[in-house]
């Protein structure tokens, strides 16, 4: 029944993002820039989140990105309920314009991307020069994600990473933290 309801919250948070938005307008949030995608692959921690409904059980939540040779970007999402199990989606991200790599499409591997052409919005608004620390969103600045390749965050990175969300009109009131390991029910 959960992996169900994974699978049914994927699709939703699918449909909801499927509005695809290309252009580089004014009002957009500004991108940062070059991202070299082969130092942005690996683990991702998820410090913090604006409400998103396929993630709604999560209470720790990470991402594991890995370079194609083709230059796609191979997506493992891995989420702990507050009852201490794993769900996990995988996708696949493209560019969404050939050589820009701040902008990328993330489409799930589930039925209804294989019955739909649904792609969401991931856009990199901000990395650290050692990409240890990144701001994650959508043009619409219905979704955010604050990541770390730590489990923690410091207090001094996650109000610089905070003040810069605000910057871009990100409305950081709502967001939802990750839960302490301490919080999360031990399995016997």
């Amino acid at each position: 029944m959960t992996a169900l309801r994974l699978l049914l919250g994927l699709c939703a948070g699918l449909l909801l993002t499927a509005c695809a938005h290309t252009g580089d307008g004014p009002l957009d949030p500004k991108t940062a820039g070059n991202v070299d995608l082969k130092r942005y692959q690996g683990t991702w921690y998820e410090m913090a989140r604006l409400p998103m409904f396929f993630q709604r059980d999560c209470a720790q939540s990470e991402a594991h990105y890995t370079l194609t040779p083709d230059g796609d970007v191979a997506v493992l999402n891995k989420c702990r309920t507050l009852q201490g199990e794993w769900q996990q989606a995988t996708g696949t991200a493209t560019l969404q314009v050939p050589g820009k790599t701040d902008k990328l499409w993330v489409v799930f591997d589930n039925w209804v991307s294989r019955v739909l052409p649904i792609k969401g919005d991931y856009w990199v608004l901000y990395v650290d020069s050692e990409y240890q620390t990144a701001l994650v969103g959508n043009p619409d600045r219905k979704y955010l994600w604050i990541l770390s390749r730590k489990p923690v965050l410091p207090a001094l990175e996650r109000e610089s990473l905070l003040a810069k969300a605000r910057q871009q009109g990100y409305d950081t009131t709502r967001l939802i933290w990750r839960v302490s390991d301490r919080d999360i029910a031990r399995k016997p």
